[in-house]
C-alpha cells in the first residue's frame, strides 16, 4: 500500500480550510493537466499534493480525524479541484469515498482496515465478478472496468455475485434474486490492466482490473443495505455519488472564465470591432452564464433539501418523491447541461479552440467523456421518473433504494 502520508496537525480541520486549499491546488494542477493526460493516470505527486491537503479525508467521521464534510461541502472541494484539472477532481471524489463505505463495515474492522482517513479506495461496484462462499469468507474472481484511480489506490472494492457449492446464492430477503455484495481487496492483490486509452478524463487512470481467486474475510464485504457504523447523512447508499456533478461544474466554470478573458483581448479581423462589443457573444456568454447559474443552483438546492432531512435524522422516505427524484436529476442536468456549455464556448471562440495547446479542447474532451458514466445517463432519468409515477425505478441505488 502506499506509505507516503501527511502528519496529521498538518491537515485542515474545517471544511472552509479545505476549500482554500483546493482551491490553492487548482492553478498547479491547470499547470499539470498536460502531463496527467499523457501518464493516462495522476502522477504520484499530485496523488500527494491532493492527499496533503486532506481532500480524501472529506467523508471520514470526526471520530477518524476525518473532516465529514456535507454533500454540498465536498461538491464545493472538487468543483475547485476540476477548475484545475478534471482527472484529479474525478479521482478525489473516488478516493474521498473510502469514508462513505467505512460506514458500512464494522467500525473495528474498518479501523484496522484504514488506519488513517487518507486511504484511497477505487474500483467498480456493479457485480461483474464470482465470489464463492467458502470456510470463513469467499474466494473472488473476476474482471471489472472502469477503476478510476486504481493505479494509486489502497483498497479496491469490486461488486460480485455470490455462489455456494457451484450454484447461485439466493438474496436472503425471499426474493430469489442472485445475491451480491462488495469486496475490499488490497491493491497489491489486483492486477491492473493498462488499457486506459480515451478521448477525455484520460489522466483517471481508469483502467480495467482483474482479481483471480483471491480469499476475502466475511468482515471485508459488505452491502448497501445495512449500516455498521455511526448513522448520519454521509452513511448512505447514494452518498459516494452526489459530489461527482462537481467535476463537470467546475469545468464548465473553468471554460466561462477562460472565454471571457479570451474575448476580451480579441478583434474581429474582418471588422476591427471587439468581441466584448459583438452581439453574438454577449448573448452566448450571458446564456451559457444563465445555463450554468440555474444549474449549480439547482443541484446546491436539491442537494441540501435531503441533507436536511438527513441530519434531523430523517431517512429518504422523508422526502417527499418530488424532493427525493430532485437530487439525481439535478446530477444528469449538471453534467449534460456543462458539457453544452463547453461545446458552446467551444464553437464561440472557433479555431482558438481548436489547438490542444488550449484548455478548450481538453474541456471540451472531458466534457464528452465524463457524460458517459453511470451518474449522467437515462437510467438516472428513468429510475427519477419512475418513481414520481409509482413505478419501478431501474437504479434505485440513485434514489437510496437498496434491495
Amino acid at each position: 500500500m502506499n506509505t507516503v502520508r501527511t502528519p496529521v496537525a498538518q491537515m485542515p480541520e474545517t471544511a472552509a480550510e479545505l476549500l482554500v486549499r483546493a482551491q490553492a491546488l487548482a492553478p498547479l494542477l491547470r499547470e499539470r493537466s498536460d502531463e496527467i493526460e499523457q501518464a493516462r493516470r495522476l502522477p504520484a505527486d499530485v496523488v500527494d499534493l491532493l492527499r496533503g491537503a486532506g481532500v480524501f479525508r472529506m467523508a471520514f467521521g470526526r471520530e477518524w480525524g476525518g473532516l465529514e464534510l456535507t454533500s454540498m461541502e465536498q461538491t464545493e472541494v472538487v468543483e475547485a479541484l476540476a477548475y484545475g484539472d478534471a482527472s484529479a477532481a474525478w479521482c478525489a471524489v473516488m478516493g474521498a469515498s473510502t469514508g462513505v463505505y467505512s460506514a458500512f463495515l464494522e467500525p473495528a474492522v474498518a479501523k484496522e482496515m484504514f488506519p488513517t482517513p487518507d486511504l484511497v479506495t477505487a474500483g467498480l461496484l456493479q457485480p461483474t465478478g464470482r465470489a464463492e462462499r467458502v470456510p470463513g469468507g469467499f474466494r473472488l474472481s473476476g474482471r471489472w472496468s472502469f477503476g478510476s484511480g486504481i493505479t494509486h489506490a489502497d483498497w479496491v472494492t469490486s461488486g460480485a455475485f455470490l455462489y455456494e457449492d457451484g450454484k447461485p446464492y439466493a438474496s436472503p430477503d425471499g426474493s430469489n434474486a442472485h445475491a451480491s455484495r462488495q469486496f475490499l481487496v488490497p491493491r497489491e492483490q489486483v492486477e491492473v490492466l493498462d488499457n486506459w486509452y480515451t478521448t477525455g478524463m484520460c489522466g483517471t487512470g481508469s483502467c480495467d482490473y482483474t482479481i483471480s481467486d483471491v480469499f476475502v474475510p466475511e468482515e471485508h464485504t459488505f452491502t448497501f443495505g445495512k449500516v455498521k457504523g455511526r448513522p448520519s447523512p454521509l452513511a448512505q447508499p447514494d452518498s459516494f455519488t452526489r459530489s461527482m456533478c462537481g467535476v463537470a461544474l467546475g469545468v464548465a466554470r473553468a471554460a466561462l472564465d477562460h472565454t471571457r478573458e479570451t474575448v476580451l483581448g480579441r478583434t474581429d479581423r474582418m471588422t476591427d470591432t471587439a468581441w466584448a462589443d459583438m452581439f453574438r457573444v454577449q448573448v452566448a456568454l450571458a446564456e451559457c452564464e444563465a445555463d450554468f447559474n440555474a444549474t449549480r443552483s439547482g443541484v446546491y438546492s436539491s442537494m441540501g433539501r435531503q441533507w436536511e432531512v438527513l441530519a434531523a435524522g430523517g431517512t429518504p422516505d422523508d422526502l417527499t418523491s418530488v424532493e427525493r427524484a430532485a437530487s439525481p436529476l439535478a446530477w444528469v442536468h449538471a453534467f449534460r447541461t456543462s458539457r453544452a456549455i463547453v461545446n458552446r464556448l467551444y464553437d464561440l471562440l472557433q479555431t482558438w479552440s481548436i489547438n490542444r495547446s488550449s484548455p478548450m479542447d481538453r474541456w471540451m474532451r472531458d466534457a464528452t467523456v465524463m457524460c458517459q458514466h453511470a451518474t449522467a445517463q437515462d437510467r438516472i432519468l428513468q429510475s427519477a421518473g419512475a418513481y414520481l409515477l409509482d413505478s419501478k425505478p431501474e437504479f434505485g441505488i440513485c434514489l437510496g433504494i437498496v434491495k
